[in-house]
C-alpha cells in the first residue's frame, strides 16, 4: 500500500517508467477517463486520448488508496503485441518503484541540511564529512570554494504566495546554476533557507578553465587566495546568466579557497561577509568579494585574521619590491605630500611619482586617492601588526 500521496504525481512518474520499459506510448487515467498523465507529454486532460487504439491498447486498472484509475499502454503500429500479464506484472513493478521511492527520506532535503551543517561548522569530523557526502552522491575531495547567491527578489517577491512556489524557483535557480558550470559533478548547491543558494564550486585550475587568465593573473601571495580572479570572473558570468533567467536583481558573494573540510565553513564566512557588506555598501547585481569591498572591508569584518589575510593579498605584490614598500612607508608619514616625501627619501619628485604608479599597476591601488590610501595604509599596518 502506498503512503498518503498525491494521484498526479504518481501517475506522471507511473507513466514515464512505463513509456520506457515499454518503448510505447502511455497514459494513465483518472476516474472520470481524464488524462491526468502522458508519456511522451502533450494529451493531458484529454478525455478522448486514454481510449487509444481500442484493437492494440493494453489496459491495466490502476489503484492508488482511495483513487482508481488505468494505465493505457499504446504500442505503435507494427509492434509486437504485449502480453496483457506482462503488462500488467510490469505495471505493478512500476508502482511499487514509486511506492519504495515515496518511503524514502527526501534527499533532497537531506543535502540541503547536510550542506548547511558543513557550512556552519556543525557536520562532524572529517571521514564522517566524507563518507555522508557519497552517501548523498557527493563528491568533496576536489578542492572547493564557496559562491553564495542572494536571489531574494526573485525567491521570496510579493507574488509568490506559498513555500511551495518559493522552493520551486529555487530549484529553477539552481538548475540554471548546474546548466550554466555544465559539469553537475564539479558544483554542489544548497538551498540554507530564506533566498540564500550556496554553491560549493570546485575551484582547481582545471575546473576553472574557462575563466584563468594564464597571464594576467597576478600569483596568488597564500593557498587562501589561489584562483580567486578566476572565480570572480565564473561569478560575473554567472551573475549575468542567472540575471537573464530570473529577470530579478541577484548579488553574489565570492569565498576564498581554504584547504580541508573545515576550509569550506571559512569560505562560506567569506562569501557571507563580502555579500553582506557588499550588498550594503555597493548594491545590487554585482559580485562581491573581500579583495573588492574597499575600506569597508577592513571596518565592517570582526576576524582579525581574515583582515590581516587581505592586508597581506592586497600588498602581495610588493612583497619582492622593497623599494616601494619604504616608499608608502615614507609618503603617509609625510601625510601624503609629495614634496616631503621626495625630499626624505632623497629622490626626485618624477622618481616618486614613478613608484607611486607603479604601486598601482601591480596592486590596482592608487595611493594618490583617499580611498585606496586608506586601504593601502591599513593593509600596511595589519601587516606590520602580525609580522
Amino acid at each position: 500500500m502506498l503512503p498518503p500521496t498525491n494521484f498526479d504525481r504518481v501517475a506522471c512518474a507511473v507513466s514515464s517508467r512505463a513509456a520506457e520499459l515499454f518503448q510505447a506510448r502511455v497514459h494513465v487515467t483518472d476516474e472520470r477517463g481524464r488524462v491526468v498523465a502522458s508519456s511522451p507529454p502533450g494529451n493531458e486532460g484529454d478525455l478522448e486520448a486514454g481510449a487509444g487504439d481500442e484493437e492494440t491498447a493494453i489496459r491495466v486498472p490502476l489503484r492508488l488508496q482511495s483513487r482508481v484509475g488505468e494505465v493505457v499502454v499504446l504500442p505503435h503500429r507494427g509492434d509486437e503485441r504485449i502480453p496483457p500479464r506482462l503488462a500488467q506484472a510490469l505495471v505493478d513493478l512500476v508502482v511499487g518503484e514509486v511506492a519504495m521511492t515515496d518511503r524514502l527520506p527526501d534527499q533532497s532535503g537531506l543535502k540541503h541540511r547536510f550542506i548547511y551543517e558543513l557550512l556552519n561548522g556543525d557536520a562532524g569530523d572529517h571521514v564522517a564529512v566524507l563518507r555522508d557526502a557519497r552517501l548523498l552522491g557527493m563528491d568533496l575531495s576536489p578542492p572547493r570554494a564557496v559562491i553564495l547567491i542572494d536571489a531574494a527578489g526573485y525567491v521570496s517577491g510579493e507574488e509568490i504566495e506559498s513555500p511551495e512556489g518559493a522552493s520551486r524557483r529555487v530549484q529553477q535557480i539552481i538548475r540554471s546554476i548546474v546548466g550554466f558550470f555544465h559539469l553537475p559533478n564539479d558544483t554542489i548547491c544548497a538551498w540554507n533557507g530564506d533566498a540564500e543558494i550556496a554553491v560549493l564550486k570546485a575551484s582547481d585550475t582545471k575546473n576553472l578553465e574557462t575563466w584563468v587568465d594564464r597571464e594576467g593573473d597576478p600569483e596568488p601571495p597564500g593557498a587562501s587566495w589561489t584562483n580567486l580572479a578566476a572565480l570572480k570572473r565564473a561569478g560575473r558570468a554567472l551573475l549575468c546568466r542567472l540575471r537573464h533567467d530570473t529577470g530579478s536583481d541577484i548579488a553574489i558573494g565570492i569565498g576564498r579557497y581554504h584547504p580541508g573540510i573545515g576550509g569550506l565553513a571559512r569560505s562560506y564566512s567569506d562569501a557571507r561577509a563580502a555579500l553582506i557588506l557588499g550588498r550594503r555598501f555597493h548594491g545590487q547585481n554585482r559580485v562581491h568579494c573581500l579583495d573588492g569591498l574597499g575600506i569597508p572591508a577592513f571596518v565592517g569584518l570582526s576576524d582579525e585574521n581574515t583582515k590581516v589575510g587581505l592586508a597581506r593579498h592586497l600588498l602581495g605584490p610588493l612583497d619582492h619590491e622593497p623599494d616601494l614598500l619604504r616608499t608608502l612607508e615614507a609618503y603617509f608619514d609625510e601625510d601624503c605630500c609629495p614634496s616631503a616625501t621626495a625630499t626624505k627619501l632623497s629622490i626626485h619628485r618624477n622618481t616618486l611619482g614613478y613608484r607611486l604608479d607603479k604601486v598601482q599597476t601591480l596592486t590596482g591601488l592608487n595611493p594618490r586617492r583617499f580611498d585606496d590610501a586608506v586601504q593601502v595604509r591599513l593593509a600596511l599596518v595589519l601587516r606590520s601588526l602580525a609580522a
